[in-house]
């Protein structure tokens, strides 16, 4: 069994919704990154990578490449628990928390479990995602953008 952890954060930019877990909801802004900015998706990515000590996401989907201008960040975890798979390994679970002031997420957390679960092979009682605030302190505090923190286990599949 190994352990994995993953962290990612995005600015602010003009926008209408941001994109969580797969899930956009409606806010005042949207998140500047070369992707859809999803930061939860991408804490997760760079989790079960680094469980399977293959890198971050960074390594495998560069922001310098075109090719990943826009993608939707549920293709790249997806990706991501393919190139696990062939490493041999399975995920066993995720556990994950996004960090923002707004938007309030609570009413999101069922379609971004559901959506992680089926891109990682899951069930859906595998995976776990909670938000938090900081109480109006740094980056976050001030709404300057979100972030988001992530954990998972794998296993050998052999």
């Amino acid at each position: 069994m190994r352990v994995g952890q993953g962290y990612d954060a995005h600015r602010f930019k003009a926008g209408t919704f941001v994109t969580l877990g797969g899930v956009d909801i409606a806010h005042e802004h949207g998140l500047a990154a070369h992707s859809d900015g999803d930061v939860l998706l991408h804490a997760i990515c760079d989790a079960v990578l680094g469980a399977a000590a293959l890198g971050d996401i960074g390594r495998h989907f560069p922001d310098s490449d075109p090719a990943y201008a826009g993608i939707s960040s549920r293709v790249l975890l997806r990706e991501v628990t393919a190139k696990v798979r062939a490493a041999g390994y399975r995920i066993v679970n995720v556990d994950a928390v996004i960090i923002c002031e707004r938007p309030r997420i609570a009413r999101h957390v069922a379609a971004m479990c559901a959506n992680i679960a089926a891109d990682c092979g899951l069930d859906a009682t595998a995976v776990n995602v909670k938000g938090t605030t900081t109480e109006k302190m740094g980056f976050t505090g001030r709404g300057e953008g979100i972030a988001a923190s992530a954990v998972c286990l794998i296993d050998s599949r052999n």
